[in-house]
């Protein structure tokens, strides 16, 4: 029997291999509006709620930097490379459907929009999982990632204490945010390199996290 009472999962880049094609698609894009903005940063804003994303760009670009514009065609640029559907990250399906087997309770806790991730989910295949009220977003609560609020929302609606939770996470703000609603947290990096160490466990894959931290 598993030590954990609930898994609540971070979105993009944990569950869903979202990040490459949106960090693609965001370069070229501002490339298009004439910026020359080096990888890194974009990589840098991974894991960080919109609002400090759009702060922090239009910081890097200056006042004169349109970020409404660049944000539409972003998203339609976005929509387009998951025209064909959203891939599950490698084990995902696997790990899911062993929970989903045992009735362990599971949630999203993610910085992106409630609605954007319900329909994300759907296009991965992956919303029967997930009960859309244990989907939950930072236009949920009060404060984003790395404030632990969206982790502590998608327990409270669980049911579960948080400190019997597992969280899955692959950025540096999410990380923060789940070792901030104490719980074990399991750091899976995706494209930006894992530069805290307090995660409980550090691993390649999530199959290897999962196994690494005691849920399967």
């Amino acid at each position: 029997m598993s030590r954990y009472a609930a898994a609540i999962f971070d979105l993009d880049g944990t569950l869903i291999d979202t990040e490459r094609p949106v960090i693609d698609s965001g370069l070229a894009v501002l490339g298009e509006m004439g910026h020359d903005l080096d990888r890194g940063f974009l990589l840098g804003l991974i894991g960080i709620d919109a609002p400090e994303g759009a702060r922090r760009l239009t910081a890097r670009l200056g006042p004169a930097f349109d970020f409404a514009a660049f944000d539409a065609a972003w998203r339609v640029a976005a929509d387009a490379a998951f025209a064909t559907g959203i891939p599950p990250m490698p084990g995902v399906e696997t790990l899911l459907g062993e929970l989903e087997r045992r009735g362990m309770p599971r949630a999203v806790a993610t910085n992106s929009a409630t609605g954007s991730a319900r329909r994300k989910l759907r296009a991965a295949g992956l919303a029967p999982r997930f009960a859309e009220a244990h989907v939950v977003g930072f236009d949920a609560v009060a404060r984003p990632k790395p404030a632990a609020d969206v982790y502590l929302e998608a327990a409270a609606r669980l049911g579960v204490p948080p400190a019997a939770c597992v969280a899955f996470e692959d950025s540096d703000p999410g990380v923060a945010a789940a070792l901030a609603a104490g719980m074990t947290v399991v750091h899976v990096p995706d494209m930006a390199p894992a530069r805290r160490r307090d995660a409980h466990h550090l691993a390649d894959s999530i199959l290897d996290g999962a196994r690494a931290c005691g849920l399967i």
